[in-house]
């Protein structure tokens, strides 16, 4: 597996497309829906399989001052629980300390809540409850170490 920034059009176009199909497309949520207007400001990380095939996505913004925001975590369902989503993670957080950022807040979706923590974060309230019917916990996590 080798989890990077996606470097091509062709990659891009799967990055966003496997986003929209994972975290909006079972809602009804139309194609567009998936991108927001921090892209261009955002650091992005793909997985790809042996087949070079792209198996998930994650993003990392600067949320204000050293806090960062991870968003836009899927993976495809035959991946998970197979280290995808954490290798992603270890990334962002990688990053976001490379970038100067010491802790790192995210919206996770209930069935994600155990993901993450697993991985170190902590519940720190309720958040919103998305597109009527996806309740959502907001957590964080402080980043320790050099990058």
């Amino acid at each position: 597996m080798e989890i990077r920034a996606p470097k091509t059009d062709s990659e891009f176009e799967a990055y966003y497309e496997l986003r929209w199909r994972i975290l909006r497309a079972p809602w009804g949520e139309a194609r567009g829906t998936e991108v927001d207007e921090l892209e261009d400001t955002a650091t992005h990380v793909a997985a790809f399989d042996e087949a070079t095939r792209l198996v998930g996505v994650g993003r990392l913004q600067r949320a204000g001052g050293a806090l960062g925001q991870v968003r836009y975590m899927a993976v495809e369902p035959e991946c998970r629980s197979c280290g995808v989503g954490q290798a992603m993670l270890l990334e962002l957080e990688r990053l976001a300390k490379q970038q100067g950022m010491t802790s790192i807040v995210l919206d996770a979706r209930e069935p994600a809540v155990r993901f993450y923590l697993k991985n170190g974060y902590k519940v720190t309230g309720d958040s919103y409850l998305l597109f009527g019917e996806i309740p959502h916990s907001k957590m964080e996590k402080q980043l320790n170490g050099s990058a």
